[in-house]
């Protein structure tokens, strides 16, 4: 399963946004490092699933379908706030890198309204500055690498001299629990010009401008712009999108979605996550509180911005940096259907250049070790094992009766 990791720096909203995402109660606070160990949750992307192309009712088993939107599981976890000095071990730190840069992809959440100040503590909005903060994280998360890398380096040198592996091979190899895989690891060789230097001669500054790419490469991030509500929190934004590429950093209002989602869930509101608008079902319902807050939510967040920012901050990281394809698998081509009858089962996230065998080794690996050929249900042609799958293919595999 696809697994995002959210870091920044202590009390810039990491819990609410992971509680906004999964709605699970993580605790919340107004104090530095109320996190003190990690969340860990499901949280769903979101895309539009193809019930609407076939134009059918579907029952999925292991997502769901909203108004014709797919929401697929991804995994979640929210580390405590990280501090300068985190990669050396500070407040735990190592425990929590280890935990974050296990991920597939990086959410790194700061406050752009500037309420926070360099300790963590809070401030008078406008007083922080979010790109500084972000730029001590992400120098956490690059000396981080280079303490592994360093930690490991006679291992990598030793893989290199008397297993004649490559280094990209090596450093895979020894950095595989972290998600690295060899294709990362040599073009972060490439950019950082130490393909044709042996690792056993590295030196310092060599260790970290690989590390740097590496990081970059495996961990591909998003700046979330968190608080996007406050005022001041819209010049901050503008800045970072400077630094940073606007791509790459998601306005965002997760306080917004947190209190959605909760209307949702009481059934005072229909709210779809990610659209840009939501119906009171239950006005009469409503407190004074609620009244206002859902007022504010609207004023402040939506008819600004559009969306509160949570799904698609998952939804980017997703389908954008990780460039994950949707497909979903069935039996009865005719009823799109499993030997059940369920209707359109299962969807699944597939990495690009994930191949037919590879899904029915996502299903179960005595269907991929019976594979014969899969078919196209669109098309109606029969696909190779080594076929690369498409977002939204929908896909029979053809497996041998056993005897």
């Amino acid at each position: 399963m696809v697994r995002l990791g959210i870091v920044g720096k202590t009390s810039v909203g990491k819990t609410t946004f992971f509680n906004a995402a999964t709605l699970m109660s993580a605790e919340v606070s107004n104090y530095p490092f109320t996190t003190k160990s990690p969340n860990e949750g499901i949280c769903y992307s979101q895309t539009r699933c193809v019930c609407r192309e076939f134009d059918v009712k579907d029952n999925p088993k292991n997502s769901a379908c909203i108004d014709g939107w797919r929401f697929l599981p991804v995994e979640i976890v929210d580390v405590p706030g990280l501090i300068e000095g985190a990669w050396r071990g500070k407040g735990l730190g190592n425990q929590f890198l280890q935990v974050a840069m296990a991920s597939d992809a990086i959410l790194h959440v700061v406050d752009a309204s500037g309420s926070v100040d360099r300790d963590g503590a809070m401030c008078e909005p406008g007083k922080g500055d979010p790109i500084r903060d972000s730029e001590e994280v992400e120098n956490e998360l690059v000396m981080w690498f280079v303490k592994v890398l360093k930690e490991n380096a006679r291992k990598i040198a030793r893989m290199t001299e008397t297993r004649m592996l490559d280094t990209a091979t090596s450093v895979a190899a020894i950095m595989s629990g972290l998600k690295v895989n060899t294709s990362q690891a040599q073009q972060a060789l490439v950019d950082s010009d130490l393909s044709g230097k042996e690792f056993k001669v590295w030196n310092d500054d060599d260790m970290v401008r690989y590390a740097a790419y590496l990081r970059a490469h495996s961990k591909p991030t998003i700046v979330v712009a968190n608080k996007m509500d406050i005022d001041t929190a819209e010049p901050n934004y503008d800045r970072l999108i400077q630094r940073f590429g606007g791509r790459f950093v998601i306005p965002c209002a997760a306080e917004a979605e947190l209190a959605l989602k909760r209307a949702e869930k009481a059934g005072l509101v229909e709210y779809v996550p990610g659209q840009e608008k939501f119906k009171v079902i239950k006005s009469d319902k409503l407190s004074e509180k609620q009244r206002w807050a859902l007022s504010y939510v609207s004023e402040r967040v939506l008819d600004r911005w559009l969306r509160t920012g949570v799904q698609f901050a998952v939804d980017f990281a997703v389908f954008k940096l990780l460039s994950m394809n949707t497909v979903y698998p069935i039996e009865d081509e005719k009823r799109l259907s499993d030997s059940h009858g369920n209707i359109l089962p299962d969807a699944y996230l597939m990495p690009p250049g994930s191949t037919t065998l590879d899904l029915a080794t996502r299903i179960h690996t005595d269907l991929a070790d019976s594979f014969v050929y899969a078919v196209d249900v669109r098309s109606g042609l029969r696909l190779p094992k080594e076929y690369r799958l498409r977002d939204n293919d929908v896909i029979k595999i053809v497996a041998a009766k056993r005897k």
